[in-house]
């Protein structure tokens, strides 16, 4: 025997007494899903109880937090609207048509009372421009004062009373609305003066009616309609203006005019009788 073959006897020996196995096997290699699942398990576990744990030390120092930005929260005046366009001045200016030049004149203070006392604007009549100019000071607290006073101002030259455009300095809900005749339906001649004539009625009776039953103030100039009131009354004024200008009969839109005061008197009750139950309980 050669002295190669007797190492290999020995090598072969001495690992069959050792009792290791180098022969490659799947068993080996196979791990156990269930170790490796509820070491999954366990690891996710431990990461919600730390996370947990995080979430109450940031509650306790987000409240803390908070209760110092509001102790230590500044508190600011408010601001006029002179100071809130940076020192800046608004202007409006509102044109005069020569048919509304002699009751302005006559109604020049009426008007000039509430801009300048109420909405603490500078008001001047231009003689040149024939034109209402107003301009906000530093005594103007509302930053919507102008636009409030061109409105009013706009009104007047529309050819609403006094009276009832100031109502737009007092009330929020309340809009100005106007229409052609020929918008409604494309007329001419006679048959635009019917149109009108409808809707006026005579002696305006049929204008006063809807102004009534609608809680609006509407004026005719010439094929121009102009309302005054809340949204939902100037859609139900226009509505029935527009059924008289397409020749609906007047007597129509009289019933028509009478449910709506009846519906609108009915709500006005009802919340009135809400508002009593609500008080009394």
């Amino acid at each position: 025997m050669s002295d190669g073959e007797a190492m290999m006897d020995e090598d072969s020996s001495g690992s069959a007494a050792g009792g290791v196995d180098l022969s490659l096997t799947t068993a080996a290699s196979t791990i156990d899903p269930t170790v490796v699942q509820s070491r999954i398990l366990q690891s996710a576990s431990l990461a919600k109880e730390s996370a947990a744990d995080e979430m109450d030390e940031d509650g306790v120092d987000g409240e803390q937090q908070a209760q110092q930005a509001v102790a230590d929260q500044p508190t600011f005046q408010r601001l006029n609207a002179m100071k809130a366009r940076r020192g800046r001045s608004e202007y409006r200016r509102v044109r005069c048509p020569a048919h509304r030049y002699t009751p302005l004149r006559e109604n020049w203070e009426h008007i000039l009372t509430p801009l300048v006392e109420y909405l603490r604007l500078q008001v001047r009549f231009n003689t040149k421009t024939r034109s209402v100019e107003m301009k906000t000071s530093s005594h103007t607290a509302d930053a919507g004062a102008l636009q409030k006073g061109a409105d009013f101002v706009s009104a007047f030259m529309l050819g609403f009373e006094v009276q009832d455009a100031v109502a737009l300095l007092r009330l929020d809900d309340l809009y100005l609305e106007s229409f052609q005749v020929t918008d409604v339906k494309l007329l001419r001649g006679d048959h635009l003066s019917r149109a009108v004539g409808r809707v006026a009625g005579q002696a305006g009776k049929t204008r006063f009616a809807i102004e009534n039953a609608t809680r609006t103030r509407i004026v005719i100039a010439d094929t121009r309609i102009h309302m005054l009131g809340a949204c939902a009354n100037v859609r139900v004024a226009r509505n029935a203006i527009c059924d008289l200008i397409l020749g609906a009969p007047p007597g129509k839109v009289y019933n028509n005019m009478r449910n709506v005061a009846k519906r609108m008197n009915d709500g006005i009750e009802g919340s009135q009788v809400d508002v009593v139950a609500c008080g009394s309980s």
